[in-house]
């Protein structure tokens, strides 16, 4: 175990009201023992846009930063039902979910998701971009090629390696359970880190995250592999005994 910054981000997806900032408070209060041992590590939240504001006045300390989960692709405009990356921005939130797959299937485009990381990082908001294959993909032996294309439809060689946070979620891990298994890991994350510098020209490394069914049991696989920097955390997230369980068995 390194003193690497390790980020814990969860997605919230569609989950939680105004009563939910119990669990951001228990998240908080189990975090302040865990943060005595090991200093090193970043929670992040991303939840529903209604909760940001009322979230960041109300919750107890701050172990916890909050984020958003997308946003529109232009920043303001006759768009009904739209929530720009300047209103997350002052709603609160310093971290913006965007390219994930859920999102994509809703009909994010590559050109989309490019508009919404430049609007976004003009706005001050740290990316997370999501990247990753479906079931029939990696099946057809396509997990690189898809990865690749992701990143150079979807990036900008001019934001930098340092302003985006990369999360790896295969589509076909997430909700299901499943995850790649250590060779499979190790071969996709040194093939992103590789297509990342070559794609920003830089000898500086990626921040990296996984993404996909994480839970307490199978965190142990991921906390020996020296390229992961972090998690981004569904299901278990809504739920601060089994985010805070993840969080302890990592360091074991």
């Amino acid at each position: 175990m390194t003193n690497k910054l390790v980020y814990f981000i969860g997605n919230w997806k569609m989950f939680g009201d105004f009563t939910s900032i119990k669990i951001i408070n228990k998240v908080n209060i189990l975090s302040s023992k865990i943060k005595k041992k090991h200093k090193n590590h970043k929670i992040v939240l991303c939840v529903p846009n209604i909760l940001i504001h009322y979230f960041s006045k109300f919750k107890t300390n701050k172990n916890i930063t909050l984020g958003a989960q997308n946003c529109h692709h232009y920043d303001e405009g006759p768009f009904t039902g739209a929530v720009s990356a300047s209103m997350i921005k002052k709603s609160g939130a310093k971290y913006i979910i965007i390219g994930h797959s859920e999102n994509r299937s809703d009909g994010d485009s590559s050109k989309k998701i490019k508009m919404k990381i430049k609007l976004a990082i003009k706005k001050k908001l740290n990316i997370i971009f999501c990247i990753g294959e479906t079931l029939l993909e990696k099946r057809n032996k396509k997990t690189f090629s898809v990865i690749r294309k992701q990143i150079r439809e979807s990036l900008d060689k001019k934001i930098g390696i340092k302003k985006i946070i990369i999360a790896y979620e295969p589509v076909w891990c997430i909700g299901t359970g499943n995850t790649p298994n250590k060779t499979e890991l190790l071969k996709t994350f040194d093939f992103i880190k590789k297509e990342l510098k070559k794609f920003f020209n830089t000898s500086l490394n990626p921040t990296l995250l996984y993404g996909g069914s994480v839970n307490s049991k199978n965190i142990g696989l991921f906390s020996s592999l020296s390229l992961i920097n972090g998690f981004l955390i569904g299901g278990a997230s809504q739920s601060s005994n089994k985010f805070i369980d993840i969080i302890k068995n990592y360091y074991k």
